[in-house]
């Protein structure tokens, strides 16, 4: 029993990280009704920028968002700026823009093959204050770096719950989620918002980066399986709904680890695959996903 209680708790550890690689990625959505393809290799690149900073430094693991959180963030906010809004404004009468999906498709593969040309293709790992340390509790042992990890997901999640619904800034976020045309007229600047937005949404990667970085090998294609995760904890959970990533990530990574306990890794994958169609099923919106009338 104690070997099943340690089981799902170390799911909600992992699945609170899924959770917040995934926080991004429903932002974006939420606000520009589009799916960034790139999202796992802006993760890529986050964790490469935490790695060398924390190698070349030996600073603590987590003063590496200092660096790498601001990086990402205007990381995103100019490729949205530079690349993406001309493609927005020559599709401005669609409210879905498909083109975007093709063009954060190619930076996914510019930045893996990048990478993997600059740094090549083996597996990195970071050696800081907190890697291979674990925490017991009632006969129960729980990595140190997963526990921190959980704590910055929950305190990244309240700040942006506190910063869309309160701030001046958040609530033009919304307005414009809400409709684009109505902000417009009062005054909100779209293609702003937009950068903006990218840019949080790159931001919450470098967050995710430098949690994983203490714990998890680095590559050039380590964004690929957070990838594909935060699409199904996204849709899980409900497009555009941040405490629905999180939940969602936590769903996923219980049930990859309990289902450990019964299965090999590949039947857990079917699993968690199952379940998502049996969500989308009985609630195609998802769990906190609104059902919206185009």
């Amino acid at each position: 029993m104690i070997g099943y209680i340690e089981s799902v708790i170390n799911g909600i550890l992992m699945g609170s990280i899924y959770g917040l690689t995934a926080v991004g990625l429903t932002l974006i959505f939420g606000v520009m009704k589009v799916v960034n393809f790139a999202h796992g290799s802006i993760l890529m690149v986050g964790m490469f920028a935490a790695y060398w900073f924390i190698t070349l430094t030996g600073v603590n693991p987590y003063l590496a968002l200092v660096v790498v959180v601001p990086l990402l963030y205007f990381f995103g906010y100019y490729m949205q700026k530079i690349v993406i809004k001309p493609i927005f404004e020559a599709e401005k009468h669609v409210r879905e823009p498909i083109t975007v999906i093709i063009v954060t498709t190619g930076i996914w593969y510019v930045l893996d093959n990048l990478a993997l040309l600059v740094f090549g293709a083996e597996f990195r790992v970071a050696q800081t204050s907190v890697t291979g340390k674990m925490v017991e509790v009632a006969e129960m042992y729980f990595p140190l770096a997963k526990i921190i990890g959980t704590g910055i997901t929950l305190l990244l999640g309240v700040y942006l719950y506190w910063f869309l619904k309160h701030s001046r800034m958040g609530k033009a976020v919304r307005a414009t989620s809400l409709d684009r045309e109505a902000a417009t007229l009062m005054g909100i600047k779209q293609s702003r918002i937009y950068n903006i937005v990218f840019g949080m949404g790159c931001a919450c990667c470098g967050v995710a980066a430098c949690v994983l970085v203490p714990f998890y090998y680095v590559y050039p294609t380590v964004g690929v399986p957070f990838d594909i995760k935060a699409f199904v904890i996204v849709v899980l959970g409900g497009l555009g709904s941040i405490p629905g990533a999180i939940l969602g990530g936590v769903i996923i990574g219980i049930i990859e680890t309990v289902g450990a306990q019964f299965m090999a890794a590949t039947w857990t994958e079917m699993l968690i695959y199952a379940f998502f169609l049996v969500v989308l099923f009985v609630k195609p919106s998802g769990l906190f996903g609104l059902r919206q009338d185009y």
